[in-house]
């Protein structure tokens, strides 16, 4: 069986942290160890993962991509779960996540949040504007589902493969999007609902965290270049495709 270490950043979220790991000490399959970054917290979220038996590693310089970045290197486990402080996975969610990466070909798993402290308006209105689009549009950009930070889970082989291209010292990068761009189209990603997590309605809070939000993705394409390229990430997926269903059909037909 393969080892298990959660990571989580967290800034000033001691309340939502300590929902977090209790929801991890229920899983069906515990992780084997739980990394928590601290960012530079003003409350007592250190203490608080100290006191859940958590290990728990200080990033000073600001910035979720940063302090996630810091919470991959320190990992020690085979797979490294991505949950944020506002995170409640239901208690099959790592078990889940090892069973999709069972397959050899399956880089990383990822799945939806579904908002816990709202008003009934805004548990209808996040799938359509918010949830759905991400995975949609990620999707066609990508040419393969995206990662979701709130709730993935990546073979600790494919952070090695991609940590010294993620942008870690640019707070203004999505560091999900970024990350997800580091992945070879070729590579492959399951997205799917059966890994869905409780996550804060904070992305519905106001306008200007929206704006934020979307600001930070449009950035985080354009650091990357042409690797973010949408016809160069889809003619290389369209490429691997038909080479694969070129040995396939050869295949059969040797036999």
């Amino acid at each position: 069986m393969p080892s298990v270490s959660v990571v989580v950043p967290v800034l000033d979220d001691a309340a939502h942290l300590r929902r977090c790991l209790t929801a991890l000490e229920a899983q069906t399959r515990p992780a084997d160890e739980v990394v928590v970054v601290d960012n530079g917290s003003s409350d007592d979220s250190a203490a608080v993962a100290r006191a859940a038996g958590a290990v728990v590693c200080t990033e000073p310089v600001r910035g979720i991509a940063r302090a996630s970045s810091r919470g991959y290197d320190t990992a020690e486990g085979d797979v490294i779960v991505r949950l944020d402080a506002d995170s409640v996975p239901p208690p099959h969610w790592i078990a889940t996540a090892l069973a999709l990466l069972e397959d050899p070909d399956v880089v990383a798993v990822t799945g939806p949040g579904r908002p816990t402290d709202a008003g009934a308006l805004v548990r209808v209105v996040w799938p359509v504007l918010y949830m759905r689009p991400y995975f949609v549009l990620m999707r066609g950009a990508l040419s393969r589902p995206p990662l979701f930070g709130s709730a993935m889970a990546l073979r600790r082989s494919t952070w090695l493969a991609v940590r010294d291209r993620v942008h870690r010292d640019d707070p203004e990068v999505h560091d999900d999007i970024d990350l997800s761009m580091q992945f070879d189209p070729e590579w492959r990603v399951i997205a799917d609902p059966a890994l869905t997590v409780r996550v804060s309605a904070r992305p519905f809070a106001s306008l200007p965290s929206a704006v934020r939000r979307a600001r930070r993705a449009f950035h985080t394409f354009r650091v990357n270049g042409r690797r973010g390229s949408p016809p160069r990430r889809w003619a290389r997926r369209l490429r691997t495709d038909w080479r694969n269903r070129g040995r396939t059909h050869a295949w059969w037909r040797g036999r």
